[in-house]
């Protein structure tokens, strides 16, 4: 059975569970951390990936990638802005170029995953310490897609499928997570295309 490695933002640890679930029986399912502490689901953790800097580091000092596939996320970090963004562009591309460049090394096959989206106004009625703004989501999730077609990595689109299912109070629990109906849904929808992409397309 294959197995699938999830590395991925606070999104991805509330969907796991329902993703675990879905997979069962045809892919194995592991996580950073995934017997950890969550923590702040607001920072990076044991469990949480963080920004694209900590997603290469966290690779980087891999020992063993006991994996067939890496399910892979990292945005949400990257734009949070307290006087300037965590994570400028630039710098958010050239991390995403080497961790590509690193698991190619290693002979592991990515699926990339979209950052869901942000609503602004719900953002800032949850959270003061820092903000976050959907523009930046766009021009991640477009910057992302750039370097992953480059690369010739699949692109699962949970900003688009996520997005369509409304925004504001309707789908978020707070300012940028969901509430469980949705997580269910992404999981669904997450399953759905990483079974696809190696049953029927061959990529892993």
């Amino acid at each position: 059975m294959k197995k699938v490695f999830v590395l991925g933002d606070s999104i991805s640890i509330h969907y796991g569970p329902f993703l675990k679930q879905m997979l069962a029986g045809k892919m194995a399912y592991t996580r950073k951390g995934e017997n950890g502490v969550i923590g702040d689901i607001n920072q990076a953790t044991d469990v949480n990936g963080g920004d694209s800097s900590h997603v290469l580091s966290y690779l980087q000092q891999m020992q063993r990638m006991d994996f067939d596939v890496l399910l892979l996320n990292c945005g949400l970090h990257d734009i949070k802005v307290v006087k300037g963004r965590q994570v400028e562009p630039e710098e958010y591309r050239e991390n995403l170029k080497q961790v590509l460049e690193l698991m190619r090394e290693r002979g592991k096959p990515v699926v990339w995953v979209t950052t869901t989206p942000v609503d602004d106004e719900q953002h800032k009625r949850c959270i003061q310490q820092f903000a976050r703004y959907n523009r930046d989501v766009l021009l991640y999730n477009e910057i992302a897609s750039e370097v992953m077609g480059t690369y010739g990595v699949p692109v699962i689109d949970l900003y688009h499928f996520t997005q369509q299912l409304g925004m504001g109070e309707g789908i978020y629990a707070d300012h940028v997570h969901y509430l469980e109906p949705v997580q269910k849904m992404q999981a669904a929808y997450l399953a759905g295309a990483l079974l696809a992409l190696g049953d029927v397309a061959n990529v892993f």
